[in-house]
Protein backbone atom coordinates (compact mmCIF):
# COMPACT_ATOMS: atom_id res chain seq x y z
CA UNK A 1 0.00 0.00 0.00
CA UNK A 2 0.98 3.63 -0.44
CA UNK A 3 2.01 5.45 2.71
CA UNK A 4 -0.57 7.74 4.23
CA UNK A 5 -0.11 11.45 3.59
CA UNK A 6 0.01 13.54 6.75
CA UNK A 7 -0.60 17.27 6.31
CA UNK A 8 -0.60 19.15 9.60
CA UNK A 9 -2.99 17.27 11.88
CA UNK A 10 -4.89 15.73 8.95
CA UNK A 11 -4.20 12.32 7.44
CA UNK A 12 -5.13 11.31 3.90
CA UNK A 13 -5.37 7.52 3.79
CA UNK A 14 -4.33 7.24 0.12
CA UNK A 15 -1.88 10.02 -0.91
CA UNK A 16 -3.86 10.89 -4.05
CA UNK A 17 -5.33 14.37 -4.45
CA UNK A 18 -7.86 14.91 -7.20
CA UNK A 19 -7.01 18.06 -9.14
CA UNK A 20 -9.44 20.96 -9.03
CA UNK A 21 -10.82 21.25 -12.57
CA UNK A 22 -12.96 24.14 -13.74
CA UNK A 23 -15.32 25.15 -15.01
CA UNK A 24 -17.71 22.59 -13.52
CA UNK A 25 -15.58 19.47 -14.03
CA UNK A 26 -14.78 18.75 -10.39
CA UNK A 27 -17.65 19.69 -8.12
CA UNK A 28 -19.21 17.85 -5.18
CA UNK A 29 -19.89 14.64 -7.15
CA UNK A 30 -16.31 13.86 -8.10
CA UNK A 31 -14.81 15.31 -4.91
CA UNK A 32 -17.00 13.16 -2.65
CA UNK A 33 -16.31 10.01 -4.67
CA UNK A 34 -12.53 10.52 -4.40
CA UNK A 35 -12.80 11.30 -0.67
CA UNK A 36 -14.77 8.08 -0.17
CA UNK A 37 -11.83 6.10 -1.60
CA UNK A 38 -9.44 7.66 0.92
CA UNK A 39 -8.01 10.41 -1.31
CA UNK A 40 -8.59 14.17 -1.14
CA UNK A 41 -11.56 15.30 -3.21
CA UNK A 42 -11.29 18.85 -4.55
CA UNK A 43 -14.06 21.23 -5.62
CA UNK A 44 -13.07 23.82 -8.23
CA UNK A 45 -14.38 27.30 -7.38
CA UNK A 46 -13.83 28.61 -10.94
CA UNK A 47 -16.89 29.92 -12.76
CA UNK A 48 -19.42 28.86 -10.13
CA UNK A 49 -21.28 32.12 -10.71
CA UNK A 50 -22.24 30.84 -14.16
CA UNK A 51 -23.26 27.41 -12.92
CA UNK A 52 -25.52 28.99 -10.27
CA UNK A 53 -27.05 31.80 -12.30
CA UNK A 54 -30.56 30.73 -11.33
CA UNK A 55 -29.70 31.80 -7.76
CA UNK A 56 -28.54 35.27 -8.81
CA UNK A 57 -27.69 37.15 -11.99
CA UNK A 58 -24.91 38.76 -9.93
CA UNK A 59 -21.85 36.65 -10.75
CA UNK A 60 -20.12 37.31 -7.41
CA UNK A 61 -23.19 36.48 -5.30
CA UNK A 62 -23.93 33.36 -7.32
CA UNK A 63 -20.31 32.21 -6.94
CA UNK A 64 -20.42 32.43 -3.13
CA UNK A 65 -23.77 30.62 -3.01
CA UNK A 66 -22.51 27.98 -5.46
CA UNK A 67 -19.38 27.24 -3.46
CA UNK A 68 -21.34 26.87 -0.20
CA UNK A 69 -23.80 24.59 -1.99
CA UNK A 70 -21.08 22.36 -3.49
CA UNK A 71 -19.31 22.04 -0.12
CA UNK A 72 -22.65 21.13 1.53
CA UNK A 73 -23.43 18.52 -1.14
CA UNK A 74 -19.98 16.99 -0.85
CA UNK A 75 -20.35 16.69 2.92
CA UNK A 76 -23.69 14.93 2.48
CA UNK A 77 -21.97 12.25 0.39
CA UNK A 78 -18.72 11.71 2.30
CA UNK A 79 -17.01 11.91 5.64
CA UNK A 80 -13.68 11.98 3.83
CA UNK A 81 -11.28 14.83 3.14
CA UNK A 82 -12.53 17.72 0.98
CA UNK A 83 -10.54 20.64 -0.44
CA UNK A 84 -11.36 23.68 -2.56
CA UNK A 85 -9.20 24.96 -5.41
CA UNK A 86 -9.11 28.75 -5.87
CA UNK A 87 -7.16 30.55 -8.59
CA UNK A 88 -5.28 33.66 -7.41
CA UNK A 89 -6.00 35.21 -10.82
CA UNK A 90 -9.76 35.18 -10.27
CA UNK A 91 -11.33 38.54 -9.51
CA UNK A 92 -13.45 36.89 -6.77
CA UNK A 93 -10.39 35.20 -5.24
CA UNK A 94 -10.98 36.82 -1.82
CA UNK A 95 -14.67 35.81 -1.78
CA UNK A 96 -13.80 32.20 -2.60
CA UNK A 97 -11.01 32.08 0.01
CA UNK A 98 -13.16 33.57 2.78
CA UNK A 99 -16.08 31.29 1.94
CA UNK A 100 -13.89 28.16 1.94
CA UNK A 101 -12.38 29.04 5.32
CA UNK A 102 -15.71 29.99 6.92
CA UNK A 103 -17.21 26.70 5.66
CA UNK A 104 -14.24 24.95 7.29
CA UNK A 105 -13.12 22.92 4.29
CA UNK A 106 -10.20 20.65 5.15
CA UNK A 107 -7.80 22.10 2.58
CA UNK A 108 -7.52 25.22 0.48
CA UNK A 109 -5.43 24.84 -2.68
CA UNK A 110 -4.39 28.00 -4.54
CA UNK A 111 -2.67 28.35 -7.91
CA UNK A 112 -2.55 30.57 -11.01
CA UNK A 113 -0.44 33.17 -9.20
CA UNK A 114 1.44 33.48 -5.91
CA UNK A 115 -0.99 33.58 -2.95
CA UNK A 116 1.27 35.83 -0.86
CA UNK A 117 -1.53 37.03 1.45
CA UNK A 118 -3.33 33.71 1.91
CA UNK A 119 -2.64 33.16 5.66
CA UNK A 120 -4.10 36.61 6.42
CA UNK A 121 -7.60 35.19 5.88
CA UNK A 122 -7.30 32.59 8.65
CA UNK A 123 -9.11 33.34 11.93
CA UNK A 124 -8.17 32.01 15.37
CA UNK A 125 -10.71 29.21 15.10
CA UNK A 126 -9.90 28.33 11.44
CA UNK A 127 -9.21 24.66 10.78
CA UNK A 128 -8.48 24.87 7.03
CA UNK A 129 -4.96 23.92 5.91
CA UNK A 130 -3.25 25.95 3.15
CA UNK A 131 -1.59 24.40 0.08
CA UNK A 132 -0.12 26.67 -2.62
CA UNK A 133 0.53 25.38 -6.15
CA UNK A 134 3.94 26.27 -7.60
CA UNK A 135 5.96 25.56 -10.73
CA UNK A 136 9.46 26.27 -9.40
CA UNK A 137 11.71 26.11 -6.32
CA UNK A 138 12.00 29.90 -6.52
CA UNK A 139 8.23 30.30 -6.06
CA UNK A 140 8.37 28.00 -3.02
CA UNK A 141 11.13 30.11 -1.47
CA UNK A 142 9.20 33.36 -2.03
CA UNK A 143 5.98 31.97 -0.53
CA UNK A 144 7.68 30.40 2.51
CA UNK A 145 9.72 33.53 3.27
CA UNK A 146 6.76 35.93 2.85
CA UNK A 147 4.32 33.79 4.83
CA UNK A 148 6.78 33.26 7.68
CA UNK A 149 7.82 36.91 7.86
CA UNK A 150 4.34 38.41 7.55
CA UNK A 151 2.09 35.81 9.21
CA UNK A 152 4.41 33.41 11.07
CA UNK A 153 2.93 30.64 8.94
CA UNK A 154 4.41 28.05 6.58
CA UNK A 155 2.48 26.12 3.93
CA UNK A 156 0.91 22.95 5.31
CA UNK A 157 1.95 21.26 2.05
CA UNK A 158 2.99 22.37 -1.44
CA UNK A 159 1.83 21.14 -4.85
CA UNK A 160 4.24 21.35 -7.79
CA UNK A 161 2.47 21.29 -11.15
CA UNK A 162 4.76 20.28 -14.00
CA UNK A 163 4.42 21.26 -17.66
CA UNK A 164 2.41 18.15 -18.65
CA UNK A 165 -0.62 19.29 -16.64
CA UNK A 166 -3.96 20.21 -18.19
CA UNK A 167 -5.36 23.72 -18.32
CA UNK A 168 -3.32 26.83 -17.64
CA UNK A 169 0.38 26.22 -17.15
CA UNK A 170 2.79 28.25 -15.04
CA UNK A 171 5.49 28.07 -17.70
CA UNK A 172 6.50 30.05 -20.76
CA UNK A 173 5.74 28.28 -24.02
CA UNK A 174 9.38 27.39 -24.70
CA UNK A 175 9.76 25.88 -21.21
CA UNK A 176 6.94 23.35 -21.67
CA UNK A 177 9.08 20.96 -23.72
CA UNK A 178 12.41 21.95 -22.12
CA UNK A 179 14.14 19.10 -20.25
CA UNK A 180 15.13 21.52 -17.47
CA UNK A 181 11.48 22.03 -16.47
CA UNK A 182 10.22 18.45 -16.30
CA UNK A 183 8.36 17.33 -13.19
CA UNK A 184 11.16 14.82 -12.54
CA UNK A 185 13.62 17.72 -12.40
CA UNK A 186 11.37 20.04 -10.38
CA UNK A 187 10.49 17.60 -7.59
CA UNK A 188 14.04 17.10 -6.18
CA UNK A 189 14.74 20.85 -6.50
CA UNK A 190 11.62 21.77 -4.53
CA UNK A 191 12.11 19.00 -1.94
CA UNK A 192 15.59 20.46 -1.34
CA UNK A 193 14.20 24.00 -1.02
CA UNK A 194 11.48 22.90 1.39
CA UNK A 195 14.03 21.05 3.53
CA UNK A 196 15.68 24.38 4.47
CA UNK A 197 12.39 25.59 5.96
CA UNK A 198 11.51 22.22 7.50
CA UNK A 199 14.86 22.06 9.29
CA UNK A 200 14.87 25.71 10.33
CA UNK A 201 11.35 25.68 11.79
CA UNK A 202 11.03 21.99 12.68
CA UNK A 203 7.87 21.60 10.61
CA UNK A 204 7.23 19.02 7.87
CA UNK A 205 6.04 20.46 4.51
CA UNK A 206 5.12 17.53 2.26
CA UNK A 207 5.42 17.99 -1.51
CA UNK A 208 2.65 16.76 -3.81
CA UNK A 209 3.57 16.22 -7.46
CA UNK A 210 1.19 16.91 -10.35
CA UNK A 211 1.16 17.12 -14.14
CA UNK A 212 1.28 14.08 -16.41
CA UNK A 213 0.86 11.47 -13.66
CA UNK A 214 -1.52 8.83 -15.00
CA UNK A 215 -0.61 5.36 -13.70
CA UNK A 216 0.41 3.69 -10.45
CA UNK A 217 3.87 3.29 -11.92
CA UNK A 218 4.03 7.06 -12.49
CA UNK A 219 3.09 7.56 -8.84
CA UNK A 220 5.84 5.18 -7.67
CA UNK A 221 8.45 6.83 -9.89
CA UNK A 222 7.70 10.38 -8.73
CA UNK A 223 7.53 9.38 -5.06
CA UNK A 224 10.97 7.84 -5.35
CA UNK A 225 12.20 11.36 -6.18
CA UNK A 226 10.86 12.75 -2.91
CA UNK A 227 7.16 13.53 -3.45
CA UNK A 228 4.93 12.52 -0.52
CA UNK A 229 1.77 12.44 -2.62
CA UNK A 230 0.39 13.07 -6.10
CA UNK A 231 -2.36 15.13 -7.69
CA UNK A 232 -4.28 13.69 -10.64
CA UNK A 233 -6.87 15.54 -12.68
CA UNK A 234 -7.08 14.07 -16.17
CA UNK A 235 -7.36 10.49 -14.89
CA UNK A 236 -10.59 11.33 -13.04
CA UNK A 237 -12.39 13.07 -15.92
CA UNK A 238 -13.48 9.80 -17.53
CA UNK A 239 -15.25 8.57 -14.39
CA UNK A 240 -18.96 8.10 -13.80
CA UNK A 241 -18.83 10.50 -10.87
CA UNK A 242 -17.06 13.35 -12.69
CA UNK A 243 -19.43 16.34 -12.77
CA UNK A 244 -18.92 17.09 -16.49
CA UNK A 245 -21.40 16.03 -19.18
CA UNK A 246 -21.05 12.70 -21.05
CA UNK A 247 -20.03 14.73 -24.13
CA UNK A 248 -17.10 16.31 -22.29
CA UNK A 249 -15.88 12.92 -21.07
CA UNK A 250 -16.28 11.47 -24.57
CA UNK A 251 -13.93 14.16 -25.94
CA UNK A 252 -11.15 12.56 -23.87
CA UNK A 253 -11.99 9.06 -25.07
CA UNK A 254 -12.14 10.19 -28.71
CA UNK A 255 -8.88 12.19 -28.56
CA UNK A 256 -5.67 10.90 -30.11
CA UNK A 257 -2.23 12.11 -29.04
CA UNK A 258 -1.90 14.76 -31.73
CA UNK A 259 -5.21 16.33 -30.60
CA UNK A 260 -3.66 17.44 -27.29
CA UNK A 261 -2.36 20.93 -28.01
CA UNK A 262 -0.84 23.95 -26.32
CA UNK A 263 -3.12 26.94 -26.88
CA UNK A 264 -2.84 30.64 -26.12
CA UNK A 265 -5.37 31.58 -23.46
CA UNK A 266 -6.97 35.04 -23.12
CA UNK A 267 -5.63 35.16 -19.55
CA UNK A 268 -2.07 35.47 -20.87
CA UNK A 269 -0.82 31.96 -20.08
CA UNK A 270 -0.31 28.93 -22.30
CA UNK A 271 -2.77 26.11 -21.70
CA UNK A 272 -3.14 22.47 -22.72
CA UNK A 273 -6.42 21.49 -24.35
CA UNK A 274 -8.03 19.04 -26.77
CA UNK A 275 -8.35 20.37 -30.31
CA UNK A 276 -11.95 21.32 -31.16
CA UNK A 277 -13.79 23.21 -33.90
CA UNK A 278 -13.91 26.20 -31.58
CA UNK A 279 -10.10 26.24 -31.27
CA UNK A 280 -9.82 25.99 -35.07
CA UNK A 281 -12.17 28.98 -35.48
CA UNK A 282 -10.16 31.03 -32.97
CA UNK A 283 -6.98 30.18 -34.84
CA UNK A 284 -8.59 31.40 -38.05
CA UNK A 285 -9.48 34.70 -36.36
CA UNK A 286 -13.23 34.06 -36.33
CA UNK A 287 -13.92 34.69 -32.64
CA UNK A 288 -13.98 38.00 -30.81
CA UNK A 289 -16.01 38.91 -27.70
CA UNK A 290 -17.85 42.18 -27.91
CA UNK A 291 -18.08 42.68 -24.14
CA UNK A 292 -16.88 41.10 -20.92
CA UNK A 293 -19.96 39.93 -18.99
CA UNK A 294 -18.26 38.59 -15.85
CA UNK A 295 -14.77 40.11 -15.35
CA UNK A 296 -13.79 36.77 -13.81
CA UNK A 297 -10.00 36.78 -14.41
CA UNK A 298 -7.75 39.70 -13.42
CA UNK A 299 -5.32 39.20 -16.32
CA UNK A 300 -7.92 38.94 -19.09
CA UNK A 301 -8.02 42.01 -21.37
CA UNK A 302 -11.29 42.02 -23.33
CA UNK A 303 -9.90 44.41 -25.96
CA UNK A 304 -7.24 41.83 -26.90
CA UNK A 305 -9.05 38.59 -26.05
CA UNK A 306 -10.02 36.36 -28.97
CA UNK A 307 -12.84 34.84 -26.86
CA UNK A 308 -14.33 34.71 -23.34
CA UNK A 309 -12.64 31.79 -21.63
CA UNK A 310 -15.24 31.18 -18.95
CA UNK A 311 -18.04 30.94 -21.53
CA UNK A 312 -15.89 28.61 -23.68
CA UNK A 313 -15.29 26.34 -20.67
CA UNK A 314 -18.97 26.38 -19.64
CA UNK A 315 -19.94 25.37 -23.18
CA UNK A 316 -17.37 22.57 -23.09
CA UNK A 317 -18.56 21.13 -19.78
CA UNK A 318 -21.99 20.79 -21.43
CA UNK A 319 -20.38 19.01 -24.41
CA UNK A 320 -20.67 21.96 -26.85
CA UNK A 321 -17.34 21.99 -28.71
CA UNK A 322 -18.51 24.30 -31.49
CA UNK A 323 -18.39 27.04 -28.87
CA UNK A 324 -15.88 25.69 -26.35
CA UNK A 325 -12.94 23.39 -25.63
CA UNK A 326 -11.79 20.92 -23.01
CA UNK A 327 -8.64 21.52 -21.01
CA UNK A 328 -6.72 18.26 -20.59
CA UNK A 329 -3.41 16.87 -19.38
CA UNK A 330 -0.84 15.44 -21.77
CA UNK A 331 -2.13 11.87 -21.21
CA UNK A 332 -5.82 12.54 -21.88
CA UNK A 333 -5.68 10.53 -25.12
CA UNK A 334 -4.95 7.38 -23.09
CA UNK A 335 -8.54 7.23 -21.79
CA UNK A 336 -10.51 4.44 -23.46
CA UNK A 337 -13.60 4.02 -21.30
CA UNK A 338 -15.72 5.43 -18.49
CA UNK A 339 -14.89 3.87 -15.12
CA UNK A 340 -15.99 4.45 -11.55
CA UNK A 341 -13.71 6.36 -9.18
CA UNK A 342 -13.42 3.15 -7.12
CA UNK A 343 -12.13 1.28 -10.20
CA UNK A 344 -9.58 4.02 -10.92
CA UNK A 345 -8.27 3.80 -7.35
CA UNK A 346 -8.08 0.01 -7.51
CA UNK A 347 -6.18 0.20 -10.80
CA UNK A 348 -3.75 2.84 -9.53
CA UNK A 349 -3.03 0.91 -6.33
CA UNK A 350 -2.55 -2.35 -8.23
CA UNK A 351 -0.16 -0.69 -10.73
CA UNK A 352 1.70 0.95 -7.85
CA UNK A 353 2.17 -2.38 -6.06
CA UNK A 354 3.42 -4.06 -9.26
CA UNK A 355 5.80 -1.21 -9.91
CA UNK A 356 7.26 -1.51 -6.40
CA UNK A 357 8.19 -5.14 -7.09
CA UNK A 358 10.41 -4.23 -10.04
Amino acid sequence: MMERLKIGDRTIAVPIIQGGMGVGISLSGLAAAVANEGGMGVISSAGLGLLYREFSENYLEASIHGLKEEIRRAREKTRGVIGVNVMVAMTNYVDMIKTSISEKVDFLITGAGLPLDLPSFLKKDSTTKLIPIVSSARAVKIICEKWKANFNYLPDAVIVEGPKAGGHLGFKEDQISDENYTLEKLVPEIVSELKHFEDQYNQPIPLIAAGGIYTGEDINNIMKLGASGVQLGTRFVTTEECDASPGFKQSYIDAVEKDIEIIKSPVGMPGRAILSNFIRKVRDGKKQPKACPFKCIKTCDISKSPYCIVIALINAVKGNFEHGFAFAGSNAYRATKISSVKEVFQELLSEYRESRKK
